[in-house]
């Protein structure tokens, strides 16, 4: 069987546990306890060897290997949502490959067990349980891997039937197109004279996914009734006009660089192996990323999709930077604490 399964170390501290415990008892007063472990899935394209089999187990850090999974149906299985590859499979993936085992994918799913409920007592935990977005509670764990032919190109009857088609797309395909966004594919694909197909909406739906407000930001807007001079950016972008001593690159490049100082950094000493101090004149780029922290949408795949972003950004900017330093500041609303009003907070 090309699949086998790993037990894991507890999936939560404690502290976690118990919280989660809580808030389970609450959906499902029968329940009495819960343990929460990883589990993790290996998939082998042929057979493995005996050896290969010890290894993984040991760079997983985890027990014995089996090929199937208890029939239990006081416990539920999460895992990430089947026809996905997660973060956490691509690296492992390729870890156990540089330790020389050859496994097609490695997977990790967290299998919650409950002391007390079974059955259909424990439907209602399910969304307690996963993050929608990215997850699923899963009956299958074979499903995770299952390989799917490649759908046909597929088009929009757009000259048939008009703008209802690209409506009933939006809505089949989930493409969250605004009505303005629709109105200007209609106009654009009949002015080209041909139907608009399903890679075409996805790739534009994704591409002006509105998650970065950049559409909004450089929007004209009306304020009362009168036409403003600017548009967002172009308010942030007016304090650079006005005062652009020291600046090297401003919005543009994907980050910003200011004027830095001579100093001595430690970097590789030219073709041989090792460091030493170079004194040169060292700029500073600074980069912003909004969505650096969990997101209420997709809470932990939200965080490493920022910090990602931040470093990628950094190093691409002119001939290349480092990343030295992460710094976190958090926008709130005014506070507006009773006897110790601020002047700002107007």
């Amino acid at each position: 069987m090309p699949l086998l399964f790993y037990d894991g170390p507890p999936a939560l501290t404690a502290f976690r546990r118990a919280a989660l415990l809580e808030r389970c008892r609450r959906c499902a007063p029968r329940v009495r306890a819960l343990e929460a472990r990883f589990l993790y899935m290996a998939w082998f394209a042929e057979p493995p060897a005996a050896g290969a089999v010890r290894r993984l187990g040991q760079v997983l850090g985890a027990e014995a290997a089996h090929d199937s999974l208890e029939a239990s149906t006081s416990s539920l299985l999460v895992t990430p949502r089947p026809g996905t590859i997660s973060p956490w499979s691509s690296k492992a993936t390729d870890i156990a490959a540089n330790c020389g085992v050859a496994v097609d994918r490695l997977e990790r799913g967290t299998r919650y067990l409950f002391t007390g409920a079974d059955g259909p007592d424990l439907d209602p935990l399910r969304p307690l349980l996963h993050d929608r977005m990215t997850q699923a509670v899963v009956d299958d764990p074979e499903s995770l891997f299952r390989r799917l032919e490649p759908r046909p190109l597929q088009t929009v009857p757009l000259g048939r039937d008009g703008r209802s088609a690209l409506v009933d797309a939006d809505a089949r395909w989930g493409l969250a197109l605004s009505a303005e966004e629709i109105d200007y594919l209609a106009d654009t694909y009949l002015r080209l004279g041909r139907d608009p197909t399903d890679v075409e909406l996805v790739m534009f739906a994704n591409v002006n996914s509105e998650h970065c407000r950049h559409k909004i930001f450089n929007a004209s807007w009306v304020v009362d009734g009168v036409p403003q001079e600017r548009s967002l950016f172009d308010m942030i972008r007016h304090t650079h006009a006005r005062h652009p001593e020291h600046t090297i690159k401003a919005y543009s490049d994907n980050s910003g660089v200011i004027e830095g100082f001579a100093a001595e950094v430690f970097r590789p000493d030219g073709d041989r192996f090792g460091y030493r101090y170079h004194e040169r004149r060292t700029h500073i780029v600074c980069k912003v990323e909004t969505h650096n922290h969990p997101t209420a949408i997709s809470p932990w795949p939200g965080a490493s999709t920022g910090v990602g972003g931040e470093i990628r950004d950094e190093g691409a900017t002119g001939a290349g930077a480092r990343s030295q330093a992460g710094l976190c500041a958090f926008c709130v609303s005014h506070l507006r604490i009773p006897g110790w009003e601020q002047p700002w907070e107007t």
